[in-house]
């Protein structure tokens, strides 16, 4: 099926996802900061550059979209209806990016914790999540 829009207003839209500052994201920090905890945004120098790296603790996390970065199992990560092939190709490559970049991230010494959209509801036991990997009680 064709998609809905011309491609000059799917690039108008496109245009307005953001990719840095997501509100998943800044939630993840307060979080992280509320526990005390100091990090850097997007570090140039690291491969994908993460979301959240905290560097004295040499942990990083890595806030995810469920439906860009296809979370198995999620509502959220549904397959659109229109331009069907486009999209399942998009987000098999975002996958097989995250996997390289955390490949070389670990290869480099750092954990990496990922945190879902879907996940963020629950403050709670997110707050929790982020503790233990913190600790290293994962």
């Amino acid at each position: 099926m064709a998609d809905v829009f011309t491609k000059t207003k799917r690039s108008e839209i496109m245009s307005h996802v953001k990719g840095k500052d997501t509100k998943p994201e800044i939630i993840v920090r307060k979080i992280l900061h509320s526990m005390g905890y100091r990090y850097r945004l997007n570090h140039p120098n690291l491969p994908g550059k993460p979301d959240i790296v905290l560097t004295r603790h040499k942990k990083i996390v890595m806030v995810h979209g469920c439906f860009w970065h296809g979370h198995t199992n999620c509502k959220r990560a549904t397959t659109p209806e229109t331009n069907t092939e486009f999209w399942l190709k998009k987000i098999k490559n975002n996958i097989q990016r995250d996997k390289d970049v955390i490949k070389k991230l670990t290869e480099l010494g750092w954990e990496v914790l990922t945190v879902w959209t879907c996940q963020i509801k629950d403050r709670e036991t997110l707050a929790e999540k982020l503790l233990k990997f913190m600790r290293g009680d994962d």
